[in-house]
């Protein structure tokens, strides 16, 4: 049984570690409380969550309230590093000046017209981000999943309309220990037994094989595969690094059997690997490249497909929509997170802290960690079976004012927003050094 420890002095006893304490307004630091306030402790949020709310999800025990840059404060006060990014979804940071300003004078003037009529955002929002990922086409819509799912409509209907696969006999390929969203199609292809339990029937035409086995994806292809869908570095699985070559030849196969590649970049892309689209590192990006989270810049849900013609062309009018999708807040949002990261370098500075950062991790004398890796300010570390869960650790981190989170149970996720500067890097390997160094978890 593991000692799972609330976020406070008792988890650094855990860990042997010292917190130490802070002036008010450094990391950790508190705020003077307002008694006055209806609610203003965090029991009291968290009781109400408790009570009111779905219970799925096991956030850590912070109620947050403000957030600047890569900094966000909680209800007492409390400062913190944000080493999540709300998974990439917060490239930009926390309220970037520009996209807020975007936000506000778009939401002054128009907020949706839906697609039953053109708006003077959406246009200029899809010439420029074909401009920047070099297609010749986008189809907005919200949020991941939505793009995922609409990247599985063109696969399959390109296959019927343009490769000539008999009709209800699309195949698409995906990958072990994938995530791709959360609706009923796409965790019905999952190999994570949690998140197809108690949901089926699935939808059927999905192959799964093994990720960074090239020779797998070639082995499954048949006349009737249309695309194989991937995570050019898989994230929710535990910031999982492919083979040096792996992407490239594998879409070597698929161009060589007509199929198309289904590039997931929703968590990967725009920056936070070190290149503007992880694909990038080890090929190119895709026939149907799928990008959302920080296209919205951490402050609207905004996610799209890019494809050049002979793909999007399958698609006529009623074969798909979305209310909002292409909605002028939505463009006017995406078009400044696009340009921010252009504009201030984002992506050569996340190639640039994230290979320092993560020379600094493997650097550390830890008994705990069995491996450090990722890409960019992607980046996984991974503890030891014997260590115990990652989900400790990160309760400890958060009593050093460091907030980050696990995932697949045994690996640590450090992904900061790409604003983020060494300086601050170097006040987090400490940090992150005493509870690494510090005693096994109690099992």
């Amino acid at each position: 049984m593991v000692t799972v420890v609330a976020a406070s002095a008792a988890a650094a006893a855990l860990f042997n570690v010292r917190v130490p304490r802070r002036r008010l307004g450094e990391p950790g630091a508190l705020a003077p409380f307002d008694a006055g306030d209806e609610m203003s402790d965090t029991s009291s949020f968290l009781d109400q969550v408790e009570r009111y709310s779905a219970h799925n999800y096991h956030p850590l025990p912070v109620v947050l309230e403000r957030g600047e840059g890569c900094w966000v404060w909680d209800i007492e006060g409390t400062k913190y590093l944000d080493m999540l990014s709300a998974y990439s979804a917060v490239n930009q940071g926390h309220r970037h000046p520009r996209i807020i300003a975007a936000l506000k004078e778009q939401a002054d003037k128009l907020t949706l017209t839906s697609r039953a009529f053109h708006n003077d955002q959406m246009g200029p929002f899809l010439e420029e981000l074909c401009a920047a990922t070099g297609f010749e086409r986008a189809l907005p819509m919200n949020t991941g999943a939505e793009a995922v799912e609409t990247a599985i409509k063109a696969a399959r209907k390109w296959g019927y309309t343009v490769k000539g696969v008999a009709e209800d006999q699309a195949e698409i390929i995906v990958c072990t220990d994938n995530f791709h969203g959360r609706t009923t199609t796409i965790v019905g292809f999952s190999s994570e037994d949690q998140y197809r339990y108690g949901f089926g029937p699935f939808t059927p035409g999905f192959k799964l094989v093994e990720y960074g086995d090239a020779d797998a994806l070639a082995a499954a292809i048949t006349p009737n595969t249309v695309g194989w869908l991937v995570e050019p570095l898989q994230g929710e699985a535990g910031v999982v690094v492919p083979p040096d070559g792996y992407f490239g030849a594998c879409e070597e196969i698929c161009r060589a059997n007509n199929v198309l590649v289904l590039n997931d970049e929703i968590q990967t892309g725009l920056g936070r690997t070190g290149r503007m689209f992880c694909g990038d590192w080890d090929g190119d990006r895709g026939d149907i490249l799928i990008v959302g989270k920080a296209l919205g810049g951490g402050v609207y849900p905004v996610s799209a497909i890019l494809a050049n013609d002979e793909i999007m062309d399958v698609f006529h009018p009623g074969d798909h929509g979305s209310t909002f999708g292409g909605n002028p807040l939505g463009a006017a949002v995406g078009r400044v997170a696009l340009q921010v990261i252009q504009d201030e370098g984002l992506v050569e500075k996340s190639d640039r802290l994230g290979t320092w950062f993560m020379d600094q991790l493997r650097g550390l004398d830890s008994p705990h960690v069995g491996e450090v890796r990722g890409r960019g300010l992607m980046i996984g570390v991974v503890i030891k079976d014997e260590s115990g869960p990652a989900r400790p650790f990160c309760e400890a981190l958060q009593a050093r004012g460091i907030l980050a989170k696990e995932t697949h149970h045994q690996v640590i996720r450090f992904a900061p927003p790409l604003v983020i500067d060494q300086e601050t890097l170097e006040w987090v390997i400490p940090q992150v050094a005493e509870v690494l160094e510090g005693a096994a978890v109690a099992v």
